[in-house]
């Protein structure tokens, strides 16, 4: 197993389940160190996505299935469910595309008026909102301190502080090159998020896209102004973007959080704007599929980049979906960065997408909602590894 996020640990508690002797190799210093450990802490419930697709199902499943081994482990988790809030009236129709979808997926769900809304949420601006019921904050680390004690408990290999250098076929297996000695195995699982394409060519594939990373940027409420938000307010997506829009989400530790945005980041693991990689750029910036991104989004992307400078901006963003908030009400809280895999004709993989070869299963591409359906997905890969 190469990656010690959550899909990667979820994957490797699988395979244990199955009988499997399991080496997890992780770069950093600590599990969930990237994208698990910065995102907004959502269980999500499988609103967004078409009817009878994998993204529906595995949220559904994952869902429950999350819910309840942090429950049954012991791990912070709150069901609160959230509000969709259409603030003007073109949103209308989409808004209640959302709410058929979620009938057509099994997701509990229903719209009601700008009254009833106001007693879930008093200070939200609504015409109309979908109430959706199983929508969950968790605490995602906690989940992965968890698989690790299970994965330890089971006998796994794990190791910390060892990236991988190097891979090569060799007695019908692999040989894993790390800093600390070679790696042999006869299954190689590639769970590396924003290295997965990388790491894919180290095993001698040509991966079909390339990972871009994206920062999301997010804010918080002071504490004087958090009584604004009592649970989970999302906006009515875009359907024409591909990210959810800024939305409020409060925290198990009552904080109250914003965002996140989303714009290229300068780097893999670049979480500020002066973290640049002069490797990751010119990696970027020699992909056809990113200039033709560029050109499908520049009026989106010029947007995301100023209300990623500009606090003002950042806060009427919000302002749209409760009013009482005002610039000097948040402040900054930290960003995560997506690992998006981008087709070179420009269009970003919308689902998961995994290469198989042979002995090995890469996973290229784990957008949302993979951390709500990671103990879906790994049994899913699991079953992959073990055909392969």
């Amino acid at each position: 197993m190469i990656g010690g996020g959550i899909v990667g640990l979820a994957v490797a508690h699988a395979l244990v389940a199955r009988g499997a002797r399991v080496t997890v190799c992780e770069k950093e210093t600590t599990w969930a160190a990237h994208q698990t450990g910065h995102n907004s802490g959502v269980v999500h419930a499988g609103v967004y996505y078409a009817p009878g697709s994998d993204k529906a199902r595995m949220a559904l499943e994952g869902n429950r299935s999350m819910v309840a081994y942090a429950r049954s482990r012991g791990v912070a988790v709150e069901v609160c469910g959230k509000l969709i809030v259409a603030t003007r009236t073109d949103e209308l129709p989409a808004l209640r595309t959302l709410a058929s979808r979620a009938e057509a997926n099994g997701v509990p769900a229903r719209l009601i008026g700008p009254k009833e809304a106001g007693h879930m949420e008093p200070y939200v601006a609504c015409l109309q909102a979908l109430h959706v019921q199983t929508t969950a904050i968790i605490d995602f680390p906690g989940v992965c301190a968890r698989l690790v004690e299970d994965l330890a408990e089971a006998g796994a290999d794990l190791r910390l502080t060892t990236p991988v250098t190097g891979i090569r076929s060799r007695g019908g297996g692999f040989e894993v090159g790390t800093p600390h000695g070679a790696v042999r195995a006869d299954r190689l699982v590639n769970c590396a998020g924003l290295h997965a394409d990388r790491i894919a060519r180290l095993a001698g594939l040509r991966p079909p896209v390339q990972i871009v990373p994206f920062r999301g940027e997010y804010y918080e409420l002071r504490p004087a102004v958090r009584h604004l938000v009592r649970g989970l307010v999302y906006p009515v997506p875009d359907p024409a973007l591909p990210f959810l829009g800024v939305h409020l989400t409060r925290m198990l530790d009552g904080s109250v959080h914003a965002g996140p945005n989303a714009v290229l980041a300068l780097r893999r693991e670049g979480y500020r704007w002066r973290d640049v990689s002069v490797r990751d750029v010119a990696s970027a910036a020699g992909y056809p599929g990113l200039w033709r991104l560029a050109k499908r989004y520049s009026r989106t992307a010029v947007d995301e980049v100023v209300r990623s400078l500009s606090r003002r901006r950042f806060a009427q963003s919000l302002a749209r979906l409760v009013p009482g908030i005002e610039t000097g009400d948040i402040v900054r809280a930290g960003a995560g960065v997506r690992a998006q895999a981008l087709r070179p004709d420009g269009t970003l993989v919308d689902d998961f997408l995994l290469m198989r070869a042979r002995g090995q299963v890469h996973v290229l591409n784990a957008p949302s909602p993979a951390a709500t359906a990671s103990l879906e997905i790994g049994r899913r890969i699991a079953d992959h590894v073990l055909e392969a």
